[in-house]
């Protein structure tokens, strides 16, 4: 394997598909090498290309890659995952870790090659991660750590080199916290249920009980704070949970340290009683990839304006360039360039095919038979023969195509993190290229707040005594990739941001949608397409832990709705594992960010090939 040569490659493949097979106890199993994403996708086991120059590394990686897919078909029931896993972003993040440790572990503690192989996919999955960066924001990578203590606990297998500072930062407060929990996972490797369920009650202790995140006041008055507000306990530092997170909290609230067999009983009782509509709705999913948001019921809507902001003095509205320098946003957008190698090719097929659908509508429509205009060409023996002859001219009629722009506006919550909000930015920087080609002016926007847990406004919110009812109490951050008149090549730099650790963090779509709304009726064009891409509902832990549990969604869906009855703009959504349906009139799901691309250049593309609506009148 050491020259790369093609042949050698071949012999590999079909020694590690014969491997895998073996491992997975399943002769029918595709294993199939590809540039898409990795996973068990329908009985087919999808595993990378090996580079065109081939280390041991590589090789090591591949093969630990292909052990974890083996294992996880053997061992790992999708439906039963499924019906127990718990609500929440950041709870099924720690939910899916733990459970990928356990089934790596089986392999591991019996076979040493496997565990050196499992070693080496460790390895590189820390790096993608960004375990292997430093960072502020701990709790956003406790998903990825905890899963490396437990993968410790079961094999004895020290975290990888790049993950030990990461580890080694959050080792004694969860050691301290649900370390008597991760001992009972020893007797539970080969037992998914029991794990799961065990799984279940280190989350409630880890977010119900997580206050070193917390400032000083809100450690002392907290618990008033939520009795006086009517709100049920929420913490109020973690990112990604929003209220469907609480009943898990209140599930781990009533288990005591050191749980007796009796507690675990009536936990696995409590987890049976899941609806299996949900196991059936996550069948046939490719777990790992599919970024998950709960979905609330949107009845009873109130039809007079309710939502309120506490303050609008932290906000900001800033540009991509400002977050950072020039310098570190190059670097950005080389590692986005990377990690998104293999894609970019296919989503320049589908730009191109977009051009060609784009180009299409701009053809060049003459009338003919005209009184006076360019002398027709086809009617030049007429002229000659009768100069008389009336309706001999034509003219070129105006195309209304290019005097369109476009706003992408992208989710920068934390649930994006990963390839989901890669492969965003990769799309709409393709798209805005390609649009661009076409006449049409593209502005790409971003949404998140500046801190986790209300930030300044919140501190503002407990020095004035904690008002009941204050409404959206975070500190908004509305950032601008590129502008409508900015030419593509002088912002390509900026989308790199988003791969920037920290950046994102929670997201409030309703104020967002305005925003952006406002800033396209500020322009001359006359027809404006708006395109929403967010993998879930409003999430701000700070604004729902003391108001209703739906209120930003409340929010979200009167915009919307004034939108698409009073508004001149045309919007359009896409869902990234959410069904945005729900809420828009004109909105695509997506179960798979792989898919983003394609999703977005056909609702373009359906978009321009339909006679634009006439603008109607804002009231």
């Amino acid at each position: 394997m050491a020259d790369g040569s093609q042949s050698a490659k071949e012999t590999f493949e079909h020694a590690l598909a014969a491997v895998t097979r073996a491992i997975a106890e399943d002769r029918n199993l595709e294993v199939k090498f590809t540039a898409d994403v990795p996973g068990i996708v329908a009985g087919e086991a999808r595993v990378p290309y090996l580079p065109h120059v081939v280390r041991a590394k590589d090789v090591a990686e591949v093969r630990g890659l292909a052990d974890s897919l083996a294992l996880r078909h053997r061992y790992h029931d999708t439906k039963l995952h499924s019906k127990l896993a718990p609500g929440g972003a950041l709870a099924r993040a720690i939910f899916d870790s733990v459970e990928s440790a356990r089934v790596e572990a089986i392999g591991a503690r019996q076979m040493p090659g496997m565990k050196a192989n499992l070693a080496a996919l460790a390895e590189k999955k820390a790096v993608e991660t960004g375990l292997a960066r430093p960072t502020d924001d701990e709790s956003s990578r406790l998903a990825d750590v905890l899963g490396l203590l437990v993968r410790e606990r079961l094999t004895g297998a020290t975290p990888p080199e790049s993950a030990q500072v990461a580890v080694e930062s959050q080792r004694k407060w969860l050691e301290e916290s649900v370390g008597h929990l991760l001992d009972q996972l020893e007797t539970k490797v080969e037992d998914q249920k029991g794990a799961s369920v065990l799984t279940r009650t280190i989350i409630a202790e880890l977010i119900g009980n997580n206050e070193g995140e917390k400032s000083d006041d809100d450690q002392e008055d907290e618990p008033s704070d939520d009795a006086e507000d009517g709100m049920p306990d929420t913490p109020d530092g973690e990112p990604g949970e929003d209220q469907d997170g609480d009943a898990d909290g209140a599930e781990g609230s009533d288990e005591q340290e050191g749980e007796t067999a009796e507690d675990e009983q009536s936990s696995e009782a409590a987890m049976d009683e899941v609806d299996d509509s949900e196991a059936e709705a996550g069948e046939g999913k490719q777990e790992g990839t599919i970024p998950w948001r709960p979905n609330r019921p949107l009845d009873n809507l109130p039809n007079t304006p309710f939502y309120n902001i506490f303050t609008e003095e932290f906000d900001e509205v800033i540009k991509a360039e400002e977050l950072c320098d020039t310098e570190e946003l190059e670097r950005l957008r080389k590692y986005l360039d990377q990690q998104m190698a293999h894609l970019s090719g296919a989503v320049s097929k589908l730009a191109n095919r977009l051009q060609r659908r784009l180009l299409a509508q701009q053809r060049r429509h003459w009338q003919f038979d005209l009184e006076e205009g360019i002398l027709d060409s086809g009617r030049l023996a007429r002229v000659v023969s009768n100069p008389t002859k009336p309706l001999s001219y034509k003219l070129e009629s105006d195309t209304e195509f290019k005097d369109t722009v476009v706003t992408l506006l992208l989710d920068n919550s934390g649930s994006m993190r990963g390839r989901p909000i890669s492969i965003a930015a990769i799309s709409a920087d393709i798209l805005s290229r390609t649009l661009e080609r076409c006449g049409v002016r593209v502005e790409i926007l971003g949404f998140t707040t500046k801190a986790w847990k209300g930030g300044q406004s919140r501190e503002k919110w407990l020095q004035a005594g904690r008002p009941k009812n204050p409404g959206r109490l975070n500190d908004l951050r509305h950032i601008i990739y590129k502008t409508a008149d900015a030419p593509w090549r002088r912002s390509r730099r900026n989308l790199g941001l988003m791969m920037r650790e920290g950046l994102l963090k929670e997201n409030i779509d309703g104020e967002a949608l305005m925003w952006a709304h406002n800033r396209m009726m500020a322009r001359t064009e006359e027809r404006r397409i708006l395109m929403v891409i967010s993998d879930g509902a409003p999430v701000d832990d700070s604004t729902l832990s003391v108001n209703s549990g739906t209120y930003l969604e409340n929010h979200l869906r009167q915009v919307i709705t004034w939108i698409e009855d009073r508004s001149p703009v045309e919007l359009i959504a896409i869902g990234i594992g959410h069904d945005v349906t729900r809420y828009y009139k004109r909105a695509v799901t997506i179960l798979d960010a792989e898919q983003l691309g394609g999703a977005m250049t056909e609702q373009l593309a359906a978009l321009f090939e339909e006679t634009p609506p006439k603008p109607k009148l804002i009231r």
